[in-house]
């Protein structure tokens, strides 16, 4: 078993695990009961270093003078042989014991019995001693008492294990505590201090399409105009994000839809105006009421048609497809061009994750993964597929609720 050390010799360290101990409720017991099974006047859990030797917990019934906190010079105690050989030293009678009856310890120390046990942690760390000591000779070579020393040692460390478990949970909890109020604080920012300046420069942007007769204020104008719709969606596509994070998933509010094919329609005529260079074909056909979130699913058009003109080769057309098939309405965007290899595909929903030859600039990488959550949360599924024959195609199948 390997036994590495804490080699620690941090006061700050050596203070925490001092304190880790006297948080076991059940260690007093356990050094109580020592002394009266062995008749021994003081016994220990030791914390053990290269360099210190540190009591963590005592009983002391012959004024040692050792406390919690209280050091040693591990050089002047025995339990450097009890780590160096992994198993306890266990001494009855040191001044007749013919290993040690010259040794440096029990002469310091005026002590003739001794007992000391490794405490090893579960993952195999060594932390220290169970130790016990007395004046006296005392029979602690018994099988019966090494083994209690053993189990005690092993139910110490079991419960440094446990507690070291607790306060990282603890710690987790609050990290995650703080995280979610600054998560909390930057939704706040882009749901409102974000949008108000926003605004004021669209609104600055829709004075110079107006009032200027100049066409390169108004080209400006419409381009500012471009800008300040691209950042709004960014921000619509974090707070989405940040929202399914903590819990609350895509919100759609479905309702009864009887212009879902102008809806889908107007959304790529925004993105042909915003990119006059590129070819958009279109196949809408949507002939009945149907119920879901309209502007959801003009969002999941509109991420999806963004990301294939983004992606798409720019001399090639790229297609939207809507239509009714049984009770689902599928929409489909296809772009051609460089097709997403074949072990990126699975993780195109992924937030934040964008491939490798991906242009500056092109955006979080959240569309994607939005697109899959609206879908979902209308009880549907995105698809993907893509190869260099047929292009990049996503398929939204989402179910329908036809009106009476």
């Amino acid at each position: 078993m390997d036994k590495k050390a804490s080699n620690s010799d941090d006061p700050a360290d050596i203070a925490r695990d001092v304190a880790a101990v006297g948080r076991i409720s059940a260690v007093p017991s356990l050094l109580k009961l020592i002394c009266q099974n062995t008749g021994m006047g003081f016994a220990a859990v030791a914390r053990v270093t290269d360099g210190t030797w540190t009591a963590c917990a005592v009983q002391d019934d012959i004024q040692f003078g050792l406390v919690p906190g209280g050091q040693l010079d591990v050089r002047t105690t025995l339990c450097r042989e009890a780590r160096a050989a992994g198993e306890p030293v266990v001494i009855d009678h040191a001044s007749q014991d013919p290993a040690y009856s010259n040794h440096h310890t029990p002469k310091l120390y005026h002590i003739e019995s001794y007992i000391s046990v490794p405490i090893v942690r579960p993952g195999g760390d060594y932390f220290g001693n169970l130790c016990a000591i007395d004046p006296r000779p005392m029979i602690v070579s018994d099988p019966r008492t090494v083994t209690m020393f053993k189990v005690f040692a092993d139910l110490i460390a079991l419960q440094l294990e446990r507690e070291d478990q607790q306060l990282a949970a603890e710690t987790a909890l609050a990290v995650e505590r703080v995280t979610a109020e600054l998560r909390e604080q930057f939704i706040a920012v882009l749901g409102h201090d974000l949008r108000n300046p926003l605004a004021a420069v669209d609104a600055t942007a829709e004075i110079m399409i107006r009032s200027s007769a100049e066409p390169r204020m108004v080209s400006l104008g419409l381009r500012l105009h471009s800008t300040v719709r691209r950042m709004s969606r960014l921000i619509d596509d974090v707070l989405d994000f940040a929202r399914g994070r903590l819990g609350a998933g895509v919100g759609v509010a479905a309702t009864e839809v009887a212009d879902l094919a102008m809806a889908l329609r107007d959304v790529v005529s925004e993105l042909r105006d915003a990119n006059p260079d590129r070819s958009v074909i279109d196949s809408i056909a949507i002939d009945r009421p149907i119920r879901c979130d309209r502007g959801r699913v003009q969002q999941l058009l509109s991420n999806l048609l963004g990301n294939a003109l983004t992606y798409g080769a720019v001399d090639k057309p790229v297609r939207v497809c809507a239509a009714i098939e049984g009770d689902l309405l599928v929409l489909t965007v296809t772009n051609e061009g460089e097709p997403i290899a074949p072990e990126n595909l699975p993780r195109v929903f992924e937030p934040y994750w964008r491939p490798q030859t991906s242009k500056p600039g092109g955006g979080l990488g959240l569309g994607l993964y939005i697109c899959a959550q609206i879908a979902n949360a209308h009880g549907g599924e995105l698809q993907v597929a893509s190869s260099a024959e047929s292009g990049t195609s996503f398929k939204a199948l989402l179910p329908i609720v036809l009106s009476p």
